[in-house]
């Protein structure tokens, strides 16, 4: 993840910032609140030390998003989508933050997250007909090496990409090119990380820009055991997105065909009907965070291959939108496809949490 100052994308504000509308006293006045919390927080007697020891319950506290444009708040149509509703999350956990890949079970309820300083989230999302409105019992735990300690302790924390297959969970690590494979059906939350194999090629990836999308093809399929993985930045020859096969006895190398307007991968994930749906954001000074989706068919990845699709929805700092890293899919009661976005604030005062979910239609 990369930031205009530090190396990872920051800044938004609580009704969807855009810079060119805020006056001058209103950024000083934030920005020194900011450093009056970042001087606290170097005080050695006023940190809260974050948990290492095992699962610890936390509260989060949800706020209603009820409109996704604030420009119309009545509008609830989005490119492809239809607004469900979202959530503003907060939390006095000193761990709860920076939720950079999210997996939502089958009954649009219980939820798994994991945050880019290799601790676990997880918690049931709950619903006033169809919009989220809390979320409850939610946990947290730091993720557990080989060796039963906490990965951050390694210097495996860049944790950012997640998917699923049945009870084995895959997590992707930058700046160490990982990959690592839990066992958390049987274990959950004290699952141990073990790294599993990987290309060469992961090596010639940015320290700080390489597994933002990490899915599991379903069983039955020609995909089937092979995980699929691509890279925030890293490049092929041609200037593509450099993604990856692994497994399931077709290792090789594709590409995800780069548009040329600045946008980074930081999700994915697969719909029941057979498409790859890749979460893109994007950051600039003059105009803030900006996302958007597409759908790549999943019969077109193969190895050698070079992938695109149609473009979903595009949203900018109009929206409700902050650094959105996290995507899932699952079908609700009522039939539809529902895709669950989640952003990750960087543990950075001026960005937000916010959870998202909207309704693909025609699906």
């Amino acid at each position: 993840m990369r930031h205009p100052i530090t190396g990872a994308h920051r800044v938004s504000f609580e009704t969807g910032w855009a810079l060119r509308g805020l006056a001058l006293k209103t950024v000083v006045s934030r920005i020194a609140a900011f450093l009056a919390i970042l001087a606290l927080a170097l005080i050695p007697a006023a940190a809260q030390p974050p948990h290492e020891s095992g699962p610890h319950r936390i509260d989060i506290k949800a706020q209603a998003i009820d409109a996704f444009d604030a420009r119309n708040p009545k509008q609830t149509r989005f490119g492809a989508l239809d607004f469900r509703g979202g959530l503003l999350l907060e939390s006095p956990a000193r761990d709860f933050g920076g939720i950079s890949a999210i997996r939502v079970a089958a009954d649009g309820q219980n939820f798994l997250a994991l945050t880019d300083k290799s601790n676990w989230l997880r918690g049931q999302i709950v619903y006033r007909g169809i919009a989220p409105i809390a979320i409850r019992d939610a946990e947290m735990a730091p993720m557990l090496g080989p060796d039963r300690l906490p990965l951050k302790r390694r210097g495996w924390y860049d944790t950012e990409s997640l998917a699923e297959d049945g009870g084995t969970v895959y997590v992707g690590i930058e700046r160490v090119q990982r990959i690592v494979r839990f066992d958390y059906g049987r274990d959950g939350l004290t699952a141990r990380g073990i790294p599993i194999p990987v290309l060469p090629a992961f090596k010639t990836l940015p320290k700080n820009g390489s597994l933002e999308c990490l899915v599991m093809p379903p069983h039955g399929g020609p995909l089937a055991g092979t995980l699929i993985a691509i890279s925030e930045q890293g490049l092929d020859a041609r200037g593509n997105r450099l993604s990856f096969l692994i497994g399931g006895g077709n290792d090789g190398t594709f590409a995800l065909k780069n548009t040329d307007d600045d946008f980074d991968i930081s999700d994915c994930a697969l719909t029941p009907n057979g498409k790859m749906l890749v979460l893109e954001r994007r950051f600039s000074w003059t105009s803030g965070f900006a996302m958007r989706i597409r759908s790549v068919p999943l019969a077109s990845i193969k190895p050698g291959a070079t992938v695109d699709g149609p473009v979903l929805i595009t949203a900018d700092m109009g929206s409700q939108i902050d650094n959105m890293e996290g995507l899932s899919v699952h079908r609700a009661a009522d039939g539809t496809l529902v895709l669950t976005l989640i952003s990750d604030d960087n543990f950075f005062a001026l960005q937000r949490t916010v959870l998202l979910q909207f309704g693909l239609v025609g699906e």
